[in-house]
């Protein structure tokens, strides 16, 4: 799967690049890791963490929008992990052409790099928001998820394959609600914002997703989209469990934020359940169900919908607050 090869990770200083860094050096055996970003501070940063595994890392300073930087990166590159992406909603509605750029330009920089490099294997990260968006970061990766999905189609006598790791909002990442709440009481405050009491969210951990990037490495043939089975929470249960005393006030909805997240929508018709997992497979002429169909799944029923809202598996306050103690915080 990873043992041995030489992998690559864009963005990879990021909250899922350091872990899934981590995870791969301390239970896997890679020949080499290579972190592919634009921060150098977050890169010696980086450096000073995995200092004792400084043999098998390596850092490239550079961005997504150079494709000849990515093609000197991409010498010798077994597995590419594309987690690189602007995705702060608002600046990405004032800042359109930045997003197109770096989520679309990029992808595309990385699809013709790999294919020309000799890369094996691509995992792309992606969003719920790229399901049905409302905002531009999430139209930019439903742009970009297309691309990697379609890539497989022109890879010509190559072997290169590409595939999609679609995730929500990771618990605890930087940016997200549990930071925040987690701030303004550690600040002294007695109330919780609300947007709309009516909120719902998938809980995912950045092990779920890292496991999932490790399944897809591992199993995919190309042009899959693989969705974790995950629990959902009531945003105004995650604010109980984490201040019970606090009174909870709503504010309104956001431009571009969703009342639910969807991962899978009714018109994804080819869409396959597994034991812990869904996978999304390409209505294309090119996909082969005989050749490319893992075994094992059943089909959904037409109207099939995978959204925050309507799932069947719940965490309760109890269960968020024992999440709470497990996950890692980014701040």
């Amino acid at each position: 799967m990873v043992d041995g090869r030489v992998i690559l990770i864009t963005g990879g200083t990021g909250s899922f690049g350091r872990k899934f860094t981590k995870i791969l050096l301390e239970q896997y055996n890679p020949q080499k890791i290579i972190i592919y970003s634009r921060d150098e501070y977050k890169q010696y940063l980086m450096q000073k963490e995995f200092e004792k595994f400084q043999k098998r890392l390596r850092f490239f300073i550079g961005d997504v929008r150079d494709k000849e930087r990515l093609y000197r990166a991409f010498e010798g590159v077994d597995i590419v992990v594309h987690a690189a992406a602007l995705k702060h909603v608002p600046l990405m509605e004032y800042n359109p052409i930045e997003a197109v750029k770096t989520n679309i330009g990029g992808a595309e920089n990385i699809i013709n790099a790999a294919i020309d490099k000799g890369v094996k294997k691509v995992i792309a990260l992606s969003t719920d928001k790229a399901v049905n968006p409302i905002n531009l970061y999430g139209a930019t990766k439903l742009v970009s998820d297309k691309l990697f999905i379609a890539a497989n189609s022109y890879v010509g006598k190559k072997d290169t394959c590409f595939c999609v790791v679609r995730y929500g909002n990771v618990a605890g990442s930087r940016g997200s609600v549990i930071p925040y709440f987690l701030n303004l009481v550690k600040n002294g405050s007695k109330s919780l914002p609300i947007t709309d009491f009516r909120m719902t969210r998938f809980w995912i951990t950045l092990k779920q997703g890292v496991d999932m990037v490790l399944r897809a490495i591992d199993e995919a043939k190309g042009g899959e989209i693989y969705v974790s089975k995950i629990p959902s929470f009531k945003i105004v249960d995650l604010a109980k469990a984490i201040c019970p005393e606090c009174k909870l006030k709503e504010v309104g909805i956001r431009p571009g934020e969703k009342l639910h997240e969807v991962m899978i929508t009714e018109g994804d018709v080819n869409t396959f359940e597994y034991d812990d997992h869904y996978i999304i497979y390409p209505s294309m002429s090119w996909f082969s169900v005989a050749k490319r169909l893992k075994k094992g799944g059943k089909k959904v029923k037409e109207g099939f919908r995978y959204s925050s809202d309507t799932n069947l598996c719940w965490l309760s306050i109890e269960d968020l607050k024992a999440q709470l103690k497990q996950i890692d915080v980014v701040y």
